[in-house]
């Protein structure tokens, strides 16, 4: 089993400039609740996002430049490919985390589909989500969680299975 964990908006944007688009505390609970203790894969450009290792984790970053190196916590991968075996190798269910390339290379080989709704279409996005055909897709769980004083936005915890 393998999964994509992803947060986007109405219009599947998922980032800009390298950042996440908002800051959904809830959100930021789910994912490490959900990826603790897993292996979690990433691209390079996610993993310099996030300037650090995800803790309780382990880190497997995808990078295309040879040269590339990171802290000693984090398993470097040149292959999509490789980085599969070994992540399934170690874990049962590994987690795809991003970002966008990642997500469009992995979205047909992943059993299942953590996706974060952001009830919100944000301009400044330069990074997306791949479409989505929801044929292949079973949902097996909705949670709605209204904007708040700490939440900009309402949003919706949804997951699917592939059929």
């Amino acid at each position: 089993m393998m999964t994509i964990i992803v947060a986007m908006d109405e219009n599947q944007a998922i980032g800009g400039n390298n950042q996440l688009l908002w800051h959904l505390p809830s959100d930021l609970k789910h994912f490490k609740k959900l990826t603790q203790n897993h292996v979690v894969i990433m691209g390079r450009k996610t993993y310099e996002s996030l300037g650090k290792p995800l803790p309780n984790r382990t880190n497997v970053v995808i990078t295309s430049n040879p040269k590339f190196k990171a802290v000693e916590d984090v398993i470097i991968h040149h292959s999509i490919k490789e980085a599969l075996q070994f992540a399934k190798s170690k874990d049962d269910n590994p987690f795809i985390i991003g970002g966008g390339i990642l997500y469009k290379e992995t979205l047909n080989l992943v059993d299942n589909l953590e996706i974060t709704l952001v009830e919100t279409k944000i301009d400044q996005a330069d990074t997306y989500f791949p479409s989505i055909d929801y044929s292949q897709w079973k949902k097996t769980k909705e949670e709605f969680h209204p904007m708040d004083e700490k939440h900009s936005y309402s949003f919706r915890f949804i997951s699917f299975e592939k059929k």
